[in-house]
């Protein structure tokens, strides 16, 4: 069988049942840019260890990041395994591959002064829009989780939010529309408790709402998200703060969460991660500082002697 028509098969009832419509046009993305062109026209059988791996160094070569390329690899890996276990192809050499190296992404935060200056910003404005950004910095929601919280989800009696769902934006009929979603992982989907200090915040904003999400905009689903990036963007630029991605609001909180002493395992739970693992990965250069003071505190002990 030829593997052009193979990975369409794939696709078509392995994959695109199974999971979201965003990952399915991630993965139909990976296979017609990077498998198809390279590997497609070969016959199952010739997909020799030295034919894959001459194309993940071809890859490598293109100027593709080390977690890009590992993901196309994935894509390939899995498409493979499939047939082999149902038939099409005897055996496959995906597990000769020799992968490069993945780097877990810098985690770019704001210092406590830029973050002062953000939070006496949106505090003195009092722009119902801003206080997602609040929000972010002091429960750690993605922007899709956010803009996807309505008043139901949140209860003001016993201070806690319940994330169940997530949004995107998606190129429909020629314009961007938000799409309302599940979580990004099962893990994502989680109960987080609310620092008091935010609930008089959020009661009186509920009172100025008359909006079923949290974050309003013109429609009644709410902002959409490129459109809240750029909000946020000109609100750095605004306060002079250097530029950083919204996601930077999520790692704000996990490293002033660490700085703290929060735990890892409640971290994890509270930023919705599968395991502790991944958190400890992460936010591991955050936990310097506190390493350090403890080490001077076992240090005291010599001036015992």
């Amino acid at each position: 069988m030829i593997y052009k028509d193979w990975l369409k098969e794939w696709l078509r009832l392995y994959i695109k049942p199974y999971v979201k419509e965003r990952t399915y046009d991630k993965y139909v993305k990976q296979v017609d840019l990077h498998i198809i062109p390279f590997l497609g026209d070969y016959d199952m059988e010739e997909l020799s260890a030295t034919v894959l791996q001459d194309w993940s160094v071809k890859l490598q070569e293109s100027g593709l990041s080390p977690n890009t390329v590992n993901s196309i690899i994935s894509r390939l890996k899995d498409s493979l395994k499939k047939a082999v276990m149902l038939g099409v192809i005897t055996k496959e050499f995906s597990g000769n591959i020799i992968r490069p190296k993945s780097r877990e992404k810098q985690v770019d935060c704001f210092s406590k002064a830029e973050q002062k200056k953000i939070e006496q910003y949106i505090l003195t404005k009092q722009k119902p829009k801003l206080y997602g950004f609040l929000l972010c910095l002091y429960t750690g929601l993605r922007i899709g989780e956010l803009l996807a919280l309505t008043w139901k989800d949140v209860d003001l009696i016993n201070g806690k939010i319940s994330v169940s769902k997530s949004c995107h934006d998606s190129w429909i009929n020629g314009k961007y529309v938000k799409i309302i979603d599940t979580t990004k992982t099962e893990s994502s989907e989680r109960v987080i408790p609310l620092p008091k200090q935010l609930l008089p915040i959020l009661k009186d904003l509920k009172k100025k709402s008359n909006r079923d999400y949290i974050i309003d905009g013109k429609s009644e689903y709410g902002v959409q998200v490129r459109s809240y990036q750029k909000t946020f963007d000109r609100l750095l630029k605004k306060l002079n703060i250097s530029h950083k991605g919204f996601h930077s609001l999520r790692h704000t909180f996990a490293t002033r969460a660490l700085e703290c002493g929060m735990d890892i395992k409640t971290l994890s739970e509270i930023l919705g991660h599968k395991n502790a693992n991944i958190t400890l990965k992460r936010y591991a250069h955050s936990l310097y500082e506190h390493k350090a003071d403890m080490m001077n505190k076992i240090g005291r002990i010599l001036q015992d002697f």
